[in-house]
């Protein structure tokens, strides 16, 4: 969940970011094992032959990001430390790619848009994996510009999807877009460890939207 090179923080600060990451570690081995699994019961004989697969897409996607942020961020001494900051970055476009998954496969609205996000988040995998810190207002606006282009079907989403569904989905890009500012302001004491609260609210957000969708279903 970095986007950047992290700053010198303080003893103070390192530990509370530590707290948010177990905490976040804990509530992914938790929540994505359940999701699934109430996929798993949901999908069993309906109409809906994709809930399965689009669901694990995302639940790997998720704890995928929550894994490799933890592994930078809780080792920020490792020898392999130029590795677990290329994962972080390249965790976010696989996760934003990955939680528009399950919300156009099961509406069955949007396929050609979540195509489109992948292709996006291979590229920028590649750029972040090849140098993680150049072009970095680039990559940020990537990732925001990612997350919000659901807008293009916003009106499909609200025509299929569970309209708790919507409602948290637009919560969690308005949360994470919120945790920018955050993540900016670097003079603010404890900016990273807030910039986190807002990112794993948003993702929590997220899987609440995903999990209502795998419950109720769509009406596509």
């Amino acid at each position: 969940m970095l986007l950047r090179q992290r700053h010198h923080y303080t003893a103070a600060e390192q530990r509370m970011d530590a707290a948010i990451h177990v905490v976040g570690l804990v509530g992914v081995l938790v929540a994505v094992p359940l999701m699934i699994g109430a996929a798993l019961f949901y999908s069993q004989g309906s109409d809906r032959p994709w809930t399965f697969l689009a669901v694990a897409v995302y639940g790997l996607a998720f704890m995928a990001m929550i894994g490799a942020s933890a592994l930078y961020n809780l080792t920020p001494g490792a020898g392999l430390n130029w590795l677990f900051r290329r994962l972080d970055h390249s965790a976010i476009y696989v996760k934003i790619a990955g939680t528009y998954t399950p919300f156009t496969l099961i509406s069955g609205q949007g396929v050609w848009l979540m195509a489109g996000l992948w292709a996006a988040a291979l590229c920028g995998v590649v750029l972040k994996c090849l140098s993680p810190e150049r072009f970095h207002w680039p990559a940020l606006v990537l990732y925001l510009g990612m997350g919000w282009v659901g807008v293009m079907i916003l009106p499909q989403m609200l025509a299929t999807l569970p309209l708790a569904s919507v409602v948290l989905i637009i919560a969690g890009g308005l949360v994470y877009t919120l945790g920018v500012l955050f993540y900016l302001w670097t003079r603010l004491r404890f900016h990273y460890a807030i910039w986190h609260v807002f990112v794993l609210t948003a993702s929590f957000l997220f899987y609440a939207a995903v999990m209502v969708l795998v419950v109720q279903g769509a009406t596509a």
